[in-house]
């Protein structure tokens, strides 16, 4: 399970098997687990689910996301990502991750109401659809309406969270008045890990290619980037 909470949280992605493996052994507190990484992440096959919560006893959030066309999601699509949380619930997955804007580029609030009914009582990591939302502080009190929507993964609206330091800053106790830890991610890297935590006060964060092996999410987990990872955090934990 996860660590107390005054220990600094790491999420990783994992779309293995062998990643989650090597995440929960070395560091990892959450795995997000996708598949197609090279499409920012997809729903991932049950059979690859199962397997990770077979062997893996660390908080597993799954995604719910059916295509990368973008994050508006027709009729159509929501009935199959409802089918694919009824499937993941079954399973008994820690928690899902998702989200749905629409055209305007708000969060869809009828689609989200629809998924988290579907969900039933998992929480939910509401995922990056928030770094194309119109409005980024908005987005975040629409979520807040949500109880289930524990957490928010976002770069601040920017291709990278490391170019956001400033605008995680400022959203980090917009979303805790919320009830809703901001998840940073995209874009960190080890050598600005440190910095980044102490500037920004977050009390958890997002991995992905930083804990691979030269820097690219489509190699293995390298498990001396990760420890390294691990020990940055725990300098924040106390």
């Amino acid at each position: 399970m996860e660590r107390e909470n005054s220990t600094m949280i790491i999420e990783v992605i994992a779309y293995t098997l062998s990643d989650a493996l090597i995440a929960a052994r070395n560091g990892a507190d959450r795995l997000e687990v996708i598949t197609a990484p090279a499409e920012g992440g997809l729903t991932p096959s049950l059979g690859l689910v199962q397997s990770i919560l077979d062997q893996v006893d660390i908080d597993i959030r799954v995604m719910i996301r059916p295509h990368s066309r973008s994050f508006v999601y027709s009729k159509e699509d929501i009935e199959v990502m409802e089918r694919d949380i009824a499937n993941l619930r079954s399973l008994g997955v820690s928690g899902l991750v998702t989200g749905a804007l629409t055209p305007q580029g708000d969060v869809d609030t009828s689609a989200l109401e629809r998924l988290l009914a579907a969900a039933n009582d998992l929480p939910i990591t509401f995922h990056r659809a928030i770094d194309e939302a119109a409005d980024l502080e908005q987005a975040i009190y629409t979520l807040g309406q949500y109880s289930q929507i524990t957490h928010i993964l976002t770069s601040g609206g920017r291709p990278s969270v490391l170019e956001a330091t400033d605008i995680i800053e400022q959203l980090t106790p917009v979303a805790k008045q919320q009830g809703i830890t901001l998840l940073p991610g995209a874009g960190l890297h080890i050598d600005a890990l440190e910095s980044f935590l102490r500037q920004t006060s977050v009390q958890e964060f997002h991995i992905g290619s930083a804990s691979r092996q030269n820097g690219s999410i489509m190699n293995p987990i390298d498990v001396d980037k990760l420890s390294a990872i691990r020990r940055i955090a725990d300098q924040f934990s106390h």
